[in-house]
């Protein structure tokens, strides 16, 4: 891009603010050059980490606030008290064109509230979406919806996917991607009437898409197909599920190497494969669940992450800024919407 490319930062949003965000905004820096930043939070403690970094200051604005949004805080609160918040502070910059993106390792609901009311939703999409990457037996799938809509409508599914597959053609380099309908079988007179009828919206050819049709839970991690899609209720669950068997499956195998000494010794010897093992599945390559459909990009990194997992959440906001995420989200749902209008009324005459 031309111009400077400026992420702001709720710095004081996450277990480990300000500390993870400005080690995390020092990564970032390096990784991603003509980077520039907002930092927003309280001046004093975000200086003296400036200060170890002198080379992140040079390219940062800070913007002093002590209001924070805790962890424990309700949306509607977030909305009613927080508008000197750093969090809200970070998303109006990205609202007045001071920031093309927002990041926060923040209280999440509060973040989905705010972020609705600050930067409300881009032309043609009634309700934003929750979408993460999660790694597959294939490489990676988008994942959405995680949470944001509890009930969603077929028309609210097929902008998800819509939106689902823009991201992994634009975040992952995806030439043309499959986006499968989550449901309780692979079957077409499966599902309820909602998924039902957001894949017969899917299946117009005159989408950009290709539609891989209905998949099952088992589709996520063998990744059949590069985007899935399902309703907020159903995504988180089966988000939450994931999460809660991979600790299971490490406290399994950690009880298992300490439960004699030949298991110590195939520790020692299958160290290298365990440790690439450990390396793909680090939750720090994933950090970051984009809430797309916003007419501004705001990307949620876990309130628990460290540098490393801020740096990739930072990541993702670049990626989808550079490659104009949301013009193309536009583009694509108003090509659609002038296509049917046209057939409607070639039909009529």
């Amino acid at each position: 891009m031309s111009q400077p490319l400026t992420i702001a930062l709720d710095a004081m949003g996450g277990d480990r603010a300000p500390e993870a965000v400005i080690e995390g905004a020092c990564i970032a820096r390096v990784r991603h050059a003509g980077l520039r930043f907002l930092l927003v939070g309280d001046e004093a403690r975000i200086g003296a980490l400036l200060a170890r970094c002198p080379e992140l200051a040079a390219v940062a604005t800070v913007r002093h606030t002590v209001e924070v949004i805790g962890p424990e805080d309700r949306p509607s609160v977030a909305l009613r008290r927080g508008k000197r918040s750093s969090m809200r502070i970070a998303l109006e910059a990205v609202r007045d064109g001071e920031a093309l993106g927002v990041v926060s390792a923040g209280n999440t609901g509060a973040l989905m509230a705010l972020a609705k009311a600050v930067l409300k939703t881009l032309p043609g999409i009634h309700r934003p979406a929750l979408a993460s990457i999660v790694p597959t037996r294939r490489g990676e799938t988008v994942f959405l919806d995680l949470g944001a809509n509890l009930d969603c409508t077929a028309e609210n599914l097929f902008q998800f996917a819509v939106m689902g597959e823009v991201f992994a053609r634009t975040v992952l380099g995806v030439i043309k991607p499959t986006v499968g309908l989550l449901n309780v079988g692979v079957e077409t007179t499966k599902g309820n009437k909602t998924v039902q009828a957001a894949a017969t919206m899917l299946q117009d050819d005159r989408l950009p898409l290709e539609f891989h049709g209905f998949v099952e839970g088992d589709a996520i991690t063998a990744g059949k197909v590069d985007v899935v899609v399902t309703d907020g209720f159903t995504g988180n669950v089966a988000l939450k599920t994931a999460e809660g068997t991979m600790r299971l499956y490490s406290e399994f195998l950690r009880e298992a190497i300490k439960h004699s000494l030949i298991s110590r010794l195939g520790y020692l010897l299958a160290r290298p494969a365990l440790s690439a093992l450990r390396d793909r599945l680090d939750p720090r390559r994933y950090d970051g669940a984009v809430f797309l459909g916003l007419n501004g990009i705001a990307v949620k990194s876990h309130g628990a992450t460290d540098a490393l997992g801020f740096a990739t959440a930072i990541g993702f906001a670049v990626d989808m800024s550079k490659e104009g995420f949301n013009d193309k989200v536009v583009a694509e749902l108003s090509q659609w919407h002038a296509d049917q209008a046209s057939e409607s009324e070639a039909a009529a005459l």
